[in-house]
């Protein structure tokens, strides 16, 4: 099979590997699309501490090639579209046992992020790769392949969503405009709130409006948490999802915040310096400081069901389609500060 692997930070070259052979109760899955994630931007300016050579790319839908031989061929066929869970998690610790195996512990040990002895990372970025028949989800075939490339953020996104409880008419704030915060303003939209949007990008702000946001904020022509109260009537909003790396901005969040509201550190910090948080006011006003880390397994199963149903469609989030040959070009459009999704399209 083709891979493209990443021999050192900025050198991915389009390689020739073995094609892998599924174990008995894995499945061979032929990927099709494969989205860039800022994580592969960050891996790619060198900015993480990730072992060599590396193959990432962990947002991908393909369909299946082979079956292990314990396979299940009542429920798996080749030729299905499909997805996999890609967080490896142990499932033998307590977080894997009570419904938390998104932040298993050991999932940071695994070939995902070293592999002293071979190539690290999530496999995306091949033709092929294995995963454990209990990792995959089926999709419907109509369901493109590049939508099927972003169930995976949905999934992050879903998890989101879940950590608090949206009700219809509630006020949302979503800070941050990319292809995250976007999600964030179209499925709580979906969940019946007012959507207000903090982004300095004018484009951006235009498309969120598309999109379902009812309120956008220019944060750089005016204080937000001050302007995000004078909307809501002093309140607040109920729930605030801060989807922007900046720490300064998680501070911003928290204040946005209304009594007995939530907030949702959505983002890692880069860098993820300490922030002052007035712990007296968290007590007195309820507020919750939650975080979102990864998809669970529930929620990649949702973000199938929204697609394969039809009900969600990611598709004005997709900035551009490269073939995986030109992944240099993709890359570069992928860096831009105002780019949504790039996918790379996994051909022969």
């Amino acid at each position: 099979m083709k891979a493209l692997l990443m021999n050192k930070p900025g050198d991915v070259v389009l390689t020739e590997l073995p094609t892998p052979v599924p174990e008995p109760d894995e499945i061979l899955l032929r990927i099709h699309a494969a989205g860039i994630c800022v994580n592969d931007i960050r891996d790619y300016k060198g900015e993480c501490s990730f072992s060599y050579p590396r193959i990432g790319g962990h947002e991908f839908g393909g369909e299946i090639a082979q079956l292990g031989s314990k396979v299940n061929t009542d429920r798996f066929h080749i030729g299905q579209k499909a997805v996999t869970y890609v967080i490896d998690n142990c499932n033998e610790c307590y977080y894997c046992k009570n419904d938390y195996e998104n932040v298993c512990p050991d999932f940071a040990h695994t070939i995902c992020y070293q592999n002293p002895d071979g190539i690290s990372g999530f496999m995306g970025f091949a033709q092929y790769i294995t995963a454990k028949a209990s990792d995959i989800y089926l999709c419907d075939k109509h369901v493109p392949y590049e939508l099927l490339a972003m169930v995976e953020p949905i999934a992050c996104v879903l998890n989101s969503i879940n950590r608090c409880n949206i009700e219809f008419g509630d006020d949302v704030l979503v800070i941050g405009g990319g292809t995250m915060g976007m999600l964030h303003v179209m499925l709580a939209h979906m969940r019946g709130a007012r959507v207000i949007l903090s982004e300095p990008m004018a484009e951006r702000r235009k498309k969120a409006q598309e999109l379902g946001a009812s309120i956008v904020i220019d944060p750089m022509s005016c204080d937000t948490v001050e302007k995000v109260k004078e909307i809501t009537g002093g309140l607040g909003a109920k729930v605030v999802f801060d989807t922007i790396a900046v720490p300064k901005l998680a501070v911003q969040a928290i204040d946005s915040t209304a009594v007995c509201g939530t907030v949702v550190m959505f983002s890692s910090l880069h860098p993820n310096l300490p922030i002052e948080v007035n712990l007296g006011a968290i007590h007195s006003t309820q507020k919750s400081i939650t975080g979102a880390q990864n998809g669970s397994v529930k929620t990649f199963w949702q973000a199938v069901q929204l697609l394969n149903k039809g009900l969600f469609d990611p598709t004005p989030l997709i900035e551009a389609i490269y073939d995986y040959h030109d992944f240099d070009a993709a890359m570069a459009c992928a860096m831009k500060s105002d780019t949504y999704k790039v996918i790379l399209n996994i051909t022969d």
